[in-house]
């Protein structure tokens, strides 16, 4: 049996993860509010909710089917229309970020922003739906495995994207308060390197008059020492005076640090929020906060140098930012 060009089956299945995505965000806005995580595809917020609901929910009802079946005639016509659309959105936010970074506004840590990728998904749908359906077909066991293999890829992939792309981009700013997220601190007391790095990230923000106050977060140390004390007292050497740091001696995880530091924002009337932690934990922190309804804005930490678990740290990554997607489906 011949074969059909790869291109069609591999953009069927790019099809299928966003139209899947989408649908998802759309049927867990329903349950809670401020669910939707379809702004990490591509961002609507300058959008009126309608409107923005509007494009995803027709984005899925097309998508969705492509992905299950080619398109042909008049499908196809709304399909391109719908990718043309998709196109200009994704162009926007990319120009968007570019002029924010030409004018200092953010720091780009990672030479590729993620609506590069997602223009180039989109052109590739798009090619493939110029593509003649009727040529020769792949048997449906080789087409079911490459439409699940892109998936697979997708679902590992985008995550890591997200964590390079976003992660690494620094978007410091004025702010009343800084966050810096909790790690590791050993039995005499002393701060892991990557709590080190957090520290030292988030104090430079304070001495730079970025931000008024510091909030410590994080859970129990290897021994007596609680990571919080451990961080202020890094702070405390640092020159952040100790009437500017709040301590969250609850930040057992990333979840309950944004609980936790939501109530403080409330009672000390903060508004504008800066986050410190490692760039591949970012994207999570953002998604929780957004979850919370406040829209944070992360700083990366400066490595002193590159901590040598990350790749272990970054894959346990992709599997925790789809459990906090998801998680308000079933709570």
């Amino acid at each position: 049996m011949a074969k059909r060009f790869p291109i069609v089956s591999v953009a069927r299945g790019l099809a299928l993860f966003l139209g899947g995505f989408t649908l998802l965000n759309l049927v867990g806005e329903l349950r809670h509010t401020g669910f939707d995580a379809s702004l990490w595809w591509i961002d609507t917020r300058f959008l009126p909710s309608w409107l923005s609901h509007g494009v995803f929910l027709t984005a899925s009802a097309v998508l969705l089917p492509y992905g299950l079946r080619p398109c042909r005639g008049w499908r196809c016509l709304v399909m391109r229309g719908l990718i043309a659309v998709l196109l200009g959105l994704a162009a926007t936010n990319l120009v968007t970020f570019h002029v924010l970074a030409w004018r200092g506004s953010i720091t780009a840590g990672c030479p590729l922003a993620f609506s590069w990728l997602v223009l180039g998904g989109l052109i590739l749908i798009l090619r493939a739906t110029r593509t003649n359906p009727s040529l020769a077909r792949a048997g449906r066991q080789t087409e079911a495995a490459i439409l699940l293999l892109v998936m697979v890829v997708c679902s590992i992939g985008s995550p890591l994207a997200q964590m390079c792309c976003f992660g690494m981009t620094d978007y410091h700013r004025p702010a009343d308060t800084v966050v810096i997220l909790g790690a590791r601190v050993y039995a005499d007391g002393s701060p892991s390197q990557a709590l080190a790095d957090r520290v030292r990230t988030g104090c430079s923000l304070y001495h730079n008059g970025l931000v008024r106050r510091v909030i410590l977060s994080g859970g129990p140390g290897d021994a007596d020492v609680h990571e919080t004390e451990g961080m202020r007292r890094m702070a405390i050497r640092l020159g952040v005076r100790p009437q500017d740091i709040l301590l969250d001696e609850q930040g057992l995880n990333t979840q309950a640090t944004v609980d936790d530091t939501c109530d403080l924002f409330t009672r000390y009337g903060c508004r504008r929020i800066l986050v410190v932690s490692h760039f591949y934990h970012l994207p999570r922190i953002k998604l929780a906060y957004q979850r919370r309804g406040w829209e944070v804005c992360t700083v990366p930490a400066r490595e002193s140098r590159r901590l040598t678990a990350l790749p272990l740290y970054m894959m346990r990554e992709v599997a925790a930012l789809w459990v906090y997607c998801a998680r308000p489906l079933w709570a």
